[in-house]
């Protein structure tokens, strides 16, 4: 494990092979699989689950409640919600975090609400607001996002028998 000495990290549950860059803030009660990115400027609060082999990219804040699979790709400042009435000096009863399941890749500047599943190997489009769960394998796209197409685990759009013209890969949805 590999954690730079501008780093602030209270957590000892980080698995081998991560890597903590530079400004980033890892409170004591979050959980780190092995393997992981987290680049410059992340912060990482108290009830966090991050998997195994997840790139954090700088600036990406995960608030209580969020929880993230393995093979995540959290793009530059992706922001997450877990209070979804929020008001100065009021904590909500429980925090609201997104789950992001395995393979799932969130583009630079997307908001993800409190609440929100996103599906496996789902991609979410740069900008993005997602307001509501995503199914796996699926792109979306926009303010409010909304499904484009389907996606194959390797990245690219799918034709319009479902088949990857990439990896030759064949989804039956």
């Amino acid at each position: 494990m590999f954690i730079h000495p501008l780093a602030d990290v209270q957590s000892v549950d980080i698995g081998a092979d991560t890597k903590i860059w530079q400004y980033v803030v890892v409170l004591a009660g979050a959980k780190i699989g092995e393997g992981c990115n987290i680049n410059a400027h992340c912060l990482i609060e108290n009830e966090v689950t991050i998997g195994r082999n997840v790139t954090l990219k700088c600036g990406v804040y995960l608030w209580n409640g969020t929880t993230i699979e393995d093979d995540v790709f959290v793009g530059p400042n992706v922001t997450f919600v877990n209070d979804l009435f929020p008001r100065s000096k009021q904590r909500p009863t429980a925090w609201v975090g997104a789950h992001i399941k395995k393979g799932a890749s969130l583009g630079a500047n997307a908001t993800i609400l409190g609440g929100v599943t996103i599906g496996e190997y789902a991609m979410i489009g740069a900008g993005s607001v997602v307001t509501k769960n995503v199914q796996a394998h699926s792109l979306w796209l926009g303010n409010p996002a909304r499904f484009k197409c389907y996606v194959c685990v390797c990245g690219q759009k799918l034709t319009l028998q479902n088949r990857c013209i990439e990896c030759d890969r064949k989804y039956f949805f």
